[in-house]
């Protein structure tokens, strides 16, 4: 069977569960080489294990994207354990919601600095490496086109009252987005993103009224959403639910396919048709 990404490379920040994990073992299973990120080390070295049973090939490179030196060390490992780079996709990330009042600093640096200055930082660190791998290719009369994809929502292309944060710097990504496919189309590089609807993950199908939280590197962030706001926004959406974390991979390796080589510049929504 020919599988659409035999051979290429792709890098999946926070892939270690959610939405994430299905696009690594979706792109895996269209033969696509992984390297795999979490936060946690479990997490990310089981979704390699599961890659790895399957058939396919994954490594991990545990840490925080916000890291100062993480962005070359995400790099380095594809370039050392597989000699490339052909797709980032830039999905690590989380809410903290809060009305603006009673927003703090940390609230809001915190938000721009996973969804916005992390993903310039490895596109940045991915630079040399695609320039240089472009020249030869073209030297050699070889048409090879390199895939981007981020990661946006909904909250950044329409707003959403509690997430000032979130919305700005999901509105950012589209913003570095729309700048890098003009930047890299020289490269035959295409950048796109994706903005997620209600997707249904652990973080939104918890109960905020009943206390859920997660963990980033020691501060504790409550996650979830009141049962009867689900429901009430799920009877808003055309097609009657939230989608799946399957649903949300689909929709990002659209991006990362040859039938997409010239579709460049792009927010694509995935939100069951509301908007």
């Amino acid at each position: 069977m020919n599988r659409k990404l035999e051979g290429k490379v792709a890098l999946v920040s926070g892939s270690g569960r959610g939405i994430g994990r299905e696009i690594a073992l979706k792109l895996a299973s269209e033969g696509a080489r992984v390297v795999i990120n979490d936060l946690d080390a479990e997490p990310a070295q089981q979704t390699v294990a599961d890659i790895v049973a399957a058939g396919g090939q994954a490594v991990a490179c545990v840490g925080s994207v916000t890291d100062a030196g993480f962005a070359d060390r995400f790099v380095g490992a594809a370039l050392e354990s597989y000699a490339g780079v052909d797709i980032i996709v830039n999905n690590a990330g989380y809410t903290w919601d809060n009305v603006v009042q009673k927003m703090t600093d940390e609230q809001w640096d915190a938000m721009l600095a996973v969804h916005l200055t992390a993903p310039f930082r490895i596109l940045r660190a991915a630079s040399h490496y695609i320039r240089e791998a472009n020249k030869r290719e073209v030297a050699e009369g070889r048409d090879v086109f390199r895939k981007v994809v981020n990661i946006s929502s909904t909250s950044g292309v329409y707003g959403n009252a509690g997430q000032a944060n979130y919305a700005a710097a999901k509105a950012g990504i589209n913003g570095l987005t729309k700048a890098m496919a003009k930047e890299w189309g020289r490269y035959k590089v295409n950048v796109n993103s994706v903005a997620f609807g209600l997707i249904k993950t652990r973080l939104t199908e918890a109960d905020a009224d009943a206390g859920a939280s997660i963990d980033i590197e020691g501060q504790k962030i409550r996650v979830g959403v009141n049962p009867q706001i689900l429901k009430n926004a799920e009877a808003m959406i055309p097609l009657g639910r939230g989608g799946t974390p399957e649903e949300a991979a689909g929709a990002v390796y659209m991006f990362c396919i040859p039938e997409s080589n010239y579709v460049s510049g792009q927010v694509l929504v995935c939100g069951g048709g509301r908007p």
